[in-house]
């Protein structure tokens, strides 16, 4: 099957491709990295590879390396995860690491989420009649509540990005400035949204998402048109970065066959 690609540029490369590039460059050298699933999983591989040697992965099926998987995982469980991983344990222990507040940094995905960041993997609609019934939530609260920073990768459409979510499966900003506070979450938030159109921060005296790069093709104003407010925008917006040939060669590596980046 074809790739749907980003054409016109110095390269060649899919919407996924650079949403994998901005989640890696998101990966500090030395962070304990709740790695979640899909498209993260690579971005841990890349960042290992190009600027974070140090970083260590948790894997929420119970598994902790410091070292990428030798091939394509398409579950956390797959035999190349686990074979040469630092320690292999239950899911109960990678919770507890959470708890502790030993994570830096935790990859996330939705089906919603609003302008303060709160998620909803759970119900659209009322949820005492939903319109549709969502996986819920695995370990996406947790680690929302818990990291001391979460980065949530996702589609980017009106539907998706909304005013307010029907339903907070995974907590952000809550209604603004100070409320993690309130409720008792001592730790970050959102500090990133990753989406197939641009890659959004959030400004800490509000708690609300501005627009801090729009990928190649996009621009401020097809980005504001997608989304379901009316979006801030940085004052240093600019055009997210392409994938540079090192990264695509990583990337493409891993990921031959384009299973998670097609």
């Amino acid at each position: 099957m074809p790739r749907p690609w980003i054409m016109g540029t110095e390269m060649d490369y899919t919407p996924q491709e650079i949403m994998v590039a901005a989640a890696a460059r998101e990966i500090r050298d030395g962070e304990i990295v709740f790695t979640g699933m899909r498209l993260p999983l690579i971005a841990f591989a890349l960042a290992k590879q190009m600027h974070a040697p140090g970083a260590i992965g948790l894997f929420e099926a119970g598994l902790v390396r410091d070292t990428p998987a030798p091939e394509l995982l398409y579950t956390m469980g797959d035999p190349p995860n686990i074979a040469g991983a630092l320690w292999a344990t239950r899911m109960v222990n990678m919770m507890g690491l959470l708890q502790r507040g030993a994570v830096d940094l935790g990859f996330i995905g939705g089906a919603e989420l609003d302008r303060f960041g709160n998620l909803n993997t759970s119900y659209l609609g009322n949820p005492k009649s939903p319109k549709t019934k969502l996986p819920g939530s695995g370990g996406a609260a947790d680690i929302a509540s818990l990291s001391r920073r979460f980065v949530v990768i996702m589609a980017h459409d009106k539907r998706r990005l909304v005013e307010r979510v029907d339903y907070i499966t995974s907590p952000g900003f809550g209604d603004g400035q100070g409320w993690r506070e309130r409720v008792g979450l001592r730790y970050g938030g959102p500090s990133a949204i990753i989406t197939t159109r641009c890659v959004l921060g959030f400004e800490p005296s509000w708690g609300e998402a501005v627009l801090r790069s729009y990928h190649p093709g996009q621009s401020v104003a097809s980005v504001r048109a997608e989304t379901g407010w009316d979006l801030r925008i940085a004052k240093d917006v600019h055009e997210t970065g392409s994938p540079t040939p090192e990264e695509l060669t990583i990337i493409r590596r891993y990921d031959p066959q384009g299973f998670w980046t097609r």
